[in-house]
C-alpha cells in the first residue's frame, strides 16, 4: 500500500479487493439500459410479487436445526451417489422424438431440442463458492468432463449466484463458439471472464433472443442476485421458457412461488417438459425457493392447470444448501406427482431420457437415505406442518443459494 491509499473512498478499495470469481459491476451502457428496464426501481431490480430476500428469524434458532448433529448426518447422502456410466455413449445418437434432457446435478441441464444443444445453469466446480476452500463442496462428480460433453448451441444463465454461474466453468466455455444467453447485467461477469461480448444475448424480463432456429425468453421469476456482501440488486433473475419447431421447454431457475406462472404459461407453453427448482427450501427464506408442493404447483400452472408433460426436478441432490433432508425433496417430489397424476423424471445424474419416452423413475436415492417423515402428508384428522416461525430480526445466509 501507498501512503496515499488512506486517501481512497472505501468502494473503491473494496472494489480493489473484488477477485475474478466474484465478477463485475454493471457499468457504462449496460448499466444505463438497466436503469430504463420497468423492473428497475428506486436503484434495483424488483420481483413481480413482494418478497423476503433475507432469511427470517434468529440466527440462535437456526443454528440449533442447522448444525444439530441428526440433522447434519440427514442432509448428505449416506454413500455413494450413483452418477449414471455411459453418459457419453448415450448421448452419441441424436434423440429419438427430438428432445431429451440429461440432468447433470443441481440445476445443471443439457437440453437436445429439434437439432439444438441447449445447457442450462452449467456447474462443473467442485465448490459454489468464491474460495476454492470453503463454501459447500459437492456430493457426487460431475457424470462427465465438461470438454468431453461436445459443443452446446446455447448456454442458459439463470442468476448470478454461485450455484448456478460458476467461474471455471465459465472460463472453460468461453473458449468455445457458444452463444451465453443471461438475465439483463450478468453480461458483465462473463465480459469479466472473457466471453466477448458479441456472444451474450442479454435480455430483460419478457425479451426474447433467436440462435440457430432456437427462441429463448426470459421470463420472471421471484428471486434475487448478488456475488458479494455488497449486493447491490443490480442483475437481474429469470427462468427461461425455451422453444423449438416442435418442442417447448421451461427452467425454473431459483424462484419462489408467485401466480405470475400462469401468465408464462399462456404465452409460451404449454411444455413438453418443465425443469423446476424443488430442493434448498426453507421456512427461514419462503419467499425465494419453492417448496415441493410449490414447484408442483408452479408445473401445473405452466401448463394451463392440468397435468402435461414431464417434471424434471433440478436443485436438489448436490449440494448442500438448506437445513432440510438430502432426499427430502425428491420424496415429497414424488408423493406430490402421485397426488396430481402429474408425470415425473427422477434420471440419476448424467442419465438422459426423452420426455416422450420411457421415464426413469425408480427412487435410485432411498439406499442412501434413512426412512423420512413425513410432515407434507400429516395422518387423516392432523394438520399439516405449521408455517414459518416468527421472524425476529434477519439471518443473512442466502448469498451462496
Amino acid at each position: 500500500m501507498t501512503g496515499a491509499d488512506h486517501l481512497l473512498p472505501l468502494r473503491t478499495k473494496l472494489r480493489s479487493l473484488r477477485t475474478a470469481p466474484f465478477g463485475a459491476d454493471p457499468a457504462g451502457a449496460r448499466m444505463e439500459r438497466i436503469r430504463r428496464s420497468p423492473h428497475f426501481v428506486d436503484g434495483s431490480f424488483q420481483n413481480p410479487v413482494g418478497a423476503r430476500t433475507r432469511p427470517s428469524g434468529s440466527t440462535v434458532e437456526f443454528a440449533k436445526i442447522y448444525f444439530q448433529k441428526e440433522q447434519r448426518a440427514l442432509r448428505t447422502p449416506d454413500g455413494t451417489v450413483p452418477v449414471h456410466p455411459t453418459t457419453l455413449a448415450d448421448l452419441a445418437a441424436p434423440p429419438v422424438s427430438g428432445l431429451r434432457l440429461t440432468w447433470m446435478g443441481h440445476s445443471s441441464v443439457l437440453a437436445e431440442i429439434d437439432g439444438s444443444r441447449v445447457l442450462f445453469d452449467p456447474v462443473w466446480g467442485q465448490r459454489c463458492s468464491p474460495f476454492p476452500f470453503a463454501g459447500p463442496k459437492r456430493l457426487h462428480p460431475t457424470p462427465v468432463p465438461l470438454a468431453a460433453l461436445g459443443p452446446a448451441d446455447v448456454v442458459v444463465i439463470s442468476h448470478d449466484h454461485y450455484d448456478h454461474l460458476d467461474l471455471p466453468t465459465i472460463r472453460a466455455l468461453a473458449g468455445t463458439d457458444t452463444v451465453f444467453a443471461v438475465p439483463l447485467g450478468v453480461g458483465a461477469h462473463l465480459e469479466r471472464w472473457g466471453v466477448p461480448a458479441g456472444r451474450l444475448r442479454e435480455l430483460d424480463w419478457n425479451e426474447t433472443a433467436t440462435v440457430g432456429g432456437i427462441r429463448l425468453t426470459a421470463t420472471p421469476a421471484r428471486h434475487f442476485c448478488g456475488r458479494g456482501l455488497r449486493n447491490q440488486q443490480h442483475t437481474l433473475w429469470a427462468s427461461w421458457a425455451v422453444a423449438g419447431p416442435e418442442h417447448r421447454i421451461y427452467h425454473s431457475g431459483d424462484t419462489g412461488y408467485f401466480p405470475g406462472f400462469r401468465d408464462i404459461g399462456a404465452e409460451h407453453g404449454p411444455f413438453d417438459a418443465t425443469m423446476i427448482q424443488i430442493g434448498a427450501y426453507s421456512e427461514y427464506w419462503p419467499d425465494i425457493h419453492m417448496t415441493p408442493a410449490e414447484g408442483m404447483r408452479a408445473h401445473l400452472d405452466l401448463q394451463g392447470g392440468s397435468p402435461h408433460g414431464v417434471l424434471l426436478p433440478i436443485h436438489w441432490g448436490t449440494f448442500n444448501l438448506a437445513p432440510h433432508a438430502w432426499a427430502e425433496p425428491a420424496e415429497w417430489t414424488k408423493d406430490a406427482g402421485d397426488e396430481a397424476d402429474q408425470p415425473l423424471a427422477f434420471p440419476r445424474p448424467g442419465e438422459p431420457f426423452e420426455p416422450a419416452g420411457i421415464l426413469p423413475v425408480e427412487p435410485w436415492w432411498r439406499p442412501l437415505s434413512p426412512a423420512l417423515a413425513r410432515p407434507w402428508r400429516p395422518a387423516e384428522g392432523q394438520a399439516a406442518a405449521g408455517p414459518a416461525p416468527a421472524a425476529r430480526g434477519d439471518l443473512d445466509l442466502a448469498g451462496e443459494r
